[in-house]
């Protein structure tokens, strides 16, 4: 194996190596080996898990010059498309299903809870503060349709004073944040659950709809032979004190696409009917002009409950990589 050399004079260079006599066999080595020796544990582990895979990938396939330029343009266009409200990278993470094995493996859950489902592109950050039994969408197009939720922890118990976010496409199968002419947030907003763990809110029942594929994550679609479309579906986004954060989504089970969606979003677990509004809940929350209803049940995890299976999950993984259980699980957000 080529030595390790300071490229100036052949001293050994305390800044990090400088590789010589690279190949196909040594390379991947050389640069693990380049990382600072200060640097934060977690992150050399998380970078030199990552090269290694890039290079494997690169010695599998064989990867040629051009499709290795070609892959590289492909994620500059992907940069290049995006803006405040057009976030194409997390539907690339999406379509890759990436979005929801790092979801299953951030946010695992105990037996009982309510499973995730992924964020997706279009959530906002101004959505506006709503009460129970508020319209969250003006979609004079859309079919009425009244959710009521209740959400407990894995004991039963109702969780009052959660933050739950709440958006959903129109009727068209577009989002707010997609409309050129948007003044303020449509079909979305932000709810609190009272002390019975209810939370409650007018909506437009859901349809069908394409992720973006005007861009290259359209040209991926070509390429690859797949559909663009996800089933009719509303997100759903839980924040409480003491509880592992919980984002998911629920999906109409006569919705078309709901064993093909592009983005491997649905589990049987999410999957939802709509029901005929019935009088007695009509006259309770004085409904007018509803027939459709959605009700759910949501469970969440504590951050203890949580907090235990990543502990237990890390060590399962890292001991079948031969490293040490006590390895930090997590690395500050700081690129």
């Amino acid at each position: 194996m080529a030595s390790v050399k300071n490229a100036t004079d052949g001293a050994p260079n305390a800044q990090g190596p400088v590789a010589v006599d690279l190949d196909i066999d040594n390379i991947t080595e050389y640069v693990i080996n380049g990382f600072n020796k200060n640097a934060d544990v977690r992150m050399k582990f998380i970078f030199e898990r990552l090269i290694t895979h890039i290079h494997d990938f690169a010695r599998e396939t064989r990867l040629t010059t051009d499709e290795w330029r070609t892959g590289l343009d492909w994620l500059q266009a992907c940069g290049q498309i995006c803006t405040k409200d057009r976030k194409e990278l997390i539907t690339v993470s999406d379509i890759f299903g990436l979005s929801t094995l790092v979801d299953e493996i951030d946010h695992p859950k105990p037996p009982g809870a309510t499973e995730g489902s992924i964020l997706g592109p279009f959530h906002s950050l101004d959505a506006e503060e709503k009460t129970n039994g508020d319209h969250i969408s003006s979609d004079a197009d859309g079919e009425p349709l009244f959710v009521y939720c209740t959400v407990k922890d894995t004991q039963g118990n109702p969780i009052s004073g959660a933050r739950v976010h709440v958006w959903e496409a129109d009727s068209h199968g577009e989002y707010d944040i997609e409309k050129a002419d948007r003044t303020r947030p449509d079909g979305r907003g932000i709810l609190r659950s009272n002390e019975q763990g209810e939370f409650y809110f007018n909506a437009i029942t859901p349809t069908p709809y394409p992720i973006l594929c005007d861009g290259p994550v359209g040209k991926f679609f070509e390429i690859a032979g797949r559909h663009e479309y996800r089933p009719a579906h509303i997100h759903f986004m839980f924040e409480c004190e003491g509880f592992d954060k919980l984002i998911t989504a629920l999906y109409l089970r006569d919705s078309k696409y709901r064993d093909s969606d592009a983005v491997f979003g649905v589990k049987r677990s999410l999957v939802v009917d709509i029901h005929e509004l019935d009088a007695e809940t009509a006259a309770k929350y004085n409904l007018s002009g509803v027939n459709k209803l959605l009700r759910y049940d949501f469970v969440l995890a504590s951050d203890s409950e949580a907090n235990a299976l990543r502990e237990r999950h890390s060590a399962a993984a890292l001991k079948a990589l031969g490293r040490d259980a006590s390895l930090p699980s997590h690395v500050p957000p700081t690129l």
